[in-house]
C-alpha cells in the first residue's frame, strides 16, 4: 500500500524510471534485530525489484535514537555512519541513485547517506519518502 502511495506522487514514476540502482536506507543490526525486518527494503522491492539493492548501501555504525536529537545533533549523530559495500562500491560510479525510506524527519540519515554516494563517484541521488515529519529542531 505504502509503495502505491508513493508511486501516486507525480515525480516519483520519472525519478524510478531514470534511475541505474534503487537504495533502500539501511537499519543497524540492533534495529533490524528489534525490527525482525527493513522497511525501506521491502518498499524498494514493490517500488523498482529489478534496480534494488539492499545490500550496498550499509550502515557501518549504530547510533543512538534520532527522535529526542535537534537537527545539527541529528547530523552529527549520523556523520559517517553510512558506506558502501567495499566490494562493490565501484557499482555506484557514474550511477543514478534513488534512496528510499519511509519518513523522513531532518533529512540527516539520507543527507549522510548521499554523501557516501557521492563519494564513490554517483552522478545523480534522489530520495523518495513516504511521508515527511516534523524536525523537532
Amino acid at each position: 500500500m505504502l509503495a502505491t502511495l508513493l508511486r501516486s506522487a507525480p515525480w516519483v514514476e520519472p525519478a524510478l524510471e531514470g534511475c541505474d540502482l534503487l537504495l533502500p536506507m539501511p537499519l543497524s543490526r540492533q534495529r533490524l534485530r528489534e525490527r525482525g525486518f527493513n522497511q525501506a527494503l521491502a518498499l524498494a522491492r514493490e517500488l523498482a525489484p529489478g534496480k534494488t539493492d539492499g545490500a550496498l548501501l550499509l550502515r557501518i555504525r549504530d547510533t543512538p535514537s534520532q527522535r529526542p536529537l535537534g537537527r545539527a545533533e541529528r547530523q552529527r549523530n549520523v556523520a559517517g555512519a553510512f558506506a558502501l559495500e567495499p566490494l562493490r562500491a565501484a557499482r555506484v560510479h557514474g550511477q543514478r541513485v534513488v534512496l528510499v525510506d519511509d519518513v523522513m524527519t531532518s533529512g540527516a540519515s539520507l543527507f549522510a547517506a548521499a554523501h557516501a554516494l557521492r563519494q564513490a563517484g554517483a552522478a545523480h541521488i534522489t530520495a523518495l519518502v513516504v511521508a515527511r515529519t516534523d524536525d523537532p529542531g
